[in-house]
């Protein structure tokens, strides 16, 4: 939610088709695992004589367990759109008496799949059409193409998507993209051509992600009262860079957790793959949540980030943080905090932000068990700064800066959860510290 302006190259490797199940009748020597917590409730056996139903019992827990897990590895390809696991006693002549006999059935997707839509946002209207190709070489690998024809702007995107055999988890992606943003805050317009590559993996508990990006932008005034200072950043630039990310995530959800924590960290150096930007970047988030008594949750989040150029030349604008709005401090205008000129807001190259948060069941808990449970009662305490450090000054001298005219707010509301995708907040909110030039 910190990204600098504007993001980095979208992610057009689209999610896999929801599976679809089909309930089957549990039959006598049979057990269907279906897409949710297996639980066995009757288990039985035709044609055991001297062998003992335990025996039998302790064998076929752990398969079904095991079962369930590979069937979500499964399903979790992207290959497939339906698989069902079938477990049986052996048959045959060569049947062991506790022998198991496990079946998979699956029914793979089709070679290519399509997706048409209109979306209306921002003043813009745009026909957004999207092409997959699941499981093209036959070992997990994806193609994906969307196009988006707008009244004011095009994009596209085509994405490779290539796992390792046997560990889903190591995938390599390339991606070649066209997108254009539109930042009303800094009267800016930034449209990036650009290719990148990346490889994922694990170690131990922690998600790791390498990548390389080479993107050609251009930036211009989105409106003719666009500052001096934004239209003196305005014209061509190519970037370069190698980035790494590390992310460790316990958290049960990540829409709205009760219990784990989120560390993310975030390197990004440009200029020595080539390009006329050059710069050293890092940032971080960090969350914890706990639950506490009558089903509520408590909260705290804390960002922070350091942009240094490398080279006599300044930072671009779009390279540099933004601080404000709903996913930072709320009760400030989205990204209206901080360095500005005649109203144009031009990031910073440090900042910090943190947030308290307390989330609480509905009072009296209407419609407790059902669609009451998706609201929660919000009371928050935010805060953060953003501003441009004079490198020379040394480490006290930057976090003394970074302690002056520290913007906060605080306030109460609600929360309402759309599933696993989103949450729609509606709070009263008191800003704090308001400095000249914020809005």
């Amino acid at each position: 939610s910190l990204e600098p302006l504007p993001p980095s190259g979208p992610d057009f490797g689209g999610l896999g088709e929801e599976a679809e199940f089909i309930e089957v009748e549990p039959e006598a020597k049979q057990e269907i695992l279906e897409n949710k917590d297996v639980v066995v409730q009757h288990v039985h056996f035709d044609g055991l004589g001297r062998t003992k139903d335990d025996i039998i019992m302790y064998e076929i827990g752990d398969v079904m367990r095991k079962s369930h897990e590979a069937r979500e590895k499964l399903l979790r390809l992207g290959i497939f759109r339906q698989v069902d696991v079938l477990i049986d006693t052996c048959q045959g002549d060569d049947a062991l008496p506790n022998g198991l006999d496990v079946t998979f059935e699956v029914t793979e997707l089709r070679r290519l799949t399509g997706s048409y839509n209109t979306m209306v946002g921002n003043n813009e209207g745009s026909m957004v059409l999207g092409l997959k190709l699941p499981n093209l070489l036959g070992r997990a690998e994806k193609v994906t193409f969307q196009f988006s024809y707008g009244t004011k702007e095009t994009s596209y995107g085509l994405s490779f998507f290539k796992p390792q055999p046997g560990h889903f988890e190591r995938n390599f992606s390339v991606n070649l993209y066209k997108v254009t943003g539109q930042f009303p805050w800094s009267s800016l317009r930034e449209t990036d051509r650009g290719v990148s590559a990346e490889y994922s993996f694990p170690i131990w508990k922690t998600s790791h992600t390498v990548k390389w990006e080479g993107v050609w932008r251009e930036l211009g005034c989105l409106a003719r009262t666009a500052s001096f200072a934004v239209r003196k950043e305005s014209g061509h630039s190519l970037k370069s860079s190698l980035s790494h990310a590390m992310v460790i995530d316990s958290r049960n959800s990540s829409i709205l957790p009760r219990r784990g924590a989120l560390l993310k960290v975030n390197q990004e150096l440009a200029g020595y793959t080539g390009g006329d930007v050059s710069f050293l970047k890092e940032d971080f988030e960090l969350q914890l949540n706990k639950q506490l008594v009558f089903d509520s949750v408590f909260s705290a989040s804390l960002w922070g980030g350091m942009l240094v150029p490398i080279g006599d030349k300044p930072s671009s604008i779009a390279d540099r943080f933004y601080l404000g709005g709903p996913t930072s401090v709320r009760g400030f205008s989205m990204h209206s905090v901080g360095p500005q000129s005649e109203g144009d807001y031009l990031g910073g190259e440090a900042y910090w932000a943190g947030g308290l948060h307390l989330y609480t069941p509905l009072p009296f808990r209407p419609g407790q068990g059902g669609f009451g449970e998706l609201f929660r009662t919000h009371f928050f305490l935010n805060a953060g700064n953003l501003c441009n450090l004079n490198y020379g000054e040394g480490p006290r001298a930057h976090l003394r800066k970074l302690a002056e005219c520290i913007r906060w707010s605080y306030g109460a509301g609600i929360v309402l959860r759309l599933g696993n995708i989103a949450r729609l907040e509606l709070n009263y909110c008191i800003p704090m510290g308001v400095q000249s030039g914020d809005r």
